[in-house]
């Protein structure tokens, strides 16, 4: 079975950083895309960020200049690295596994909590 785990939330101020990590295992193989989404308190999901297998990334409008997402192939591992916080980005966040184009894979979710 494909499993995605998820690490790296937390409480944090405003202005602050988090390193969010999902580590995906199972019979996944090497050239799908991943992702991160959101999901805020009486918001629905959005895409925060993907990332091919080759590298290349997309980013929500409100993230751009302060969030990276990145891969380490390797380790069937997908990184979000998020500077300069804000409240509004307060949510649970899930990574997500796109395979072959047909199926979607989730983590469990973890919760990032900007505030003062």
């Amino acid at each position: 079975q494909v499993q995605l785990v998820e690490s790296g939330g937390g409480l944090v101020q405003p202005g602050g950083s988090l390193r969010l990590s999902c580590a995906a295992s199972g019979n996944i193989g090497s050239f799908n895309a991943m992702g991160w989404y959101r999901q805020a308190p009486g918001k629905q999901r959005e895409l925060v960020a993907t990332i091919a297998s080759a590298g290349s990334t997309n980013y929500l409008d409100a993230v751009k200049g302060r969030f990276t997402i990145s891969r380490d192939n390797a380790k069937n591992t997908v990184y979000l690295q998020m500077n300069s916080l804000k409240p509004e980005d307060t949510a649970v966040y899930y990574c997500n596994l796109n395979l072959r184009r047909l199926y979607d894979y989730w983590g469990q979710g973890t919760q990032v909590t900007v505030s003062s």
